[in-house]
């Protein structure tokens, strides 16, 4: 069992967007608020502390006095830099991490996803029909194996999270808590929903 008091909860904004046309995605408004405040206000409470991975428009972010890391690797290498990054510069020994377009991450995640780590350095939530891999909890000893599946040029989350022992965590009575903002469309359906 991880406990909250352990756990830095991170908001992934550091992506290049290319569906939402290169726009910074964890900037656009829904609702009022931009993607990445609704995933930061969900993890607040889970978490002893939450910090934004971001690359572009950091003063932006700063301005909301959290934390900002951007990628220590340059050319936006995804979400795995990110990851690194955050774990470099923050001392905790857990790290959740979290997508800024995903604004529905259930109160549960922390714990849920902490009950089920077992032994294991880090573990991902599956909805049922398909894996999250950036929707994770992991262990900061994960970084040289992290560093070094990055010096050969890899970038998939899920392989590297299975090379190291990780498992996916059954969250199929949730759904669509993790359904995500991927395209323009999906950010203008999502306004019109109650």
């Amino acid at each position: 069992m991880v406990q909250s008091s352990a756990v830095t909860g991170v908001v992934l904004a550091g992506g290049k967007a290319s569906r939402m046309g290169g726009q910074d995605k964890g900037l656009l408004m829904l609702k009022g608020k931009p993607l990445w405040q609704h995933v930061a206000q969900r993890l607040a409470p889970q978490v002893a502390k939450v910090v934004i991975s971001a690359n572009r428009n950091l003063e932006v972010y700063r301005a909301s006095g959290l934390p900002v890391v951007p990628d220590s690797l340059a050319g936006f290498p995804g979400p795995l830099a990110g990851m690194l990054s955050v774990i470099q510069e923050c001392d905790d020994e857990w790290f959740l991490f979290c997508p800024c377009d995903t604004p529905h991450v259930p109160d549960s995640l922390a714990l849920r996803l902490g009950s089920a780590c077992q032994h294991a350095p880090a573990v991902w939530v599956h909805d049922g029909e398909r894996d999250h891999p950036a929707v994770v909890l992991m262990h900061r000893r994960l970084v040289p194996l992290l560093q070094a599946y990055l010096t050969q040029g890899e970038r998939r989350v899920k392989i590297f999270m299975q090379e190291v022992g990780g498992h996916s965590v059954d969250f199929s009575d949730m759904k669509s808590a993790f359904a995500n903002v991927n395209t323009p469309d999906d950010l203008a359906s999502w306004q019109e929903e109650i």
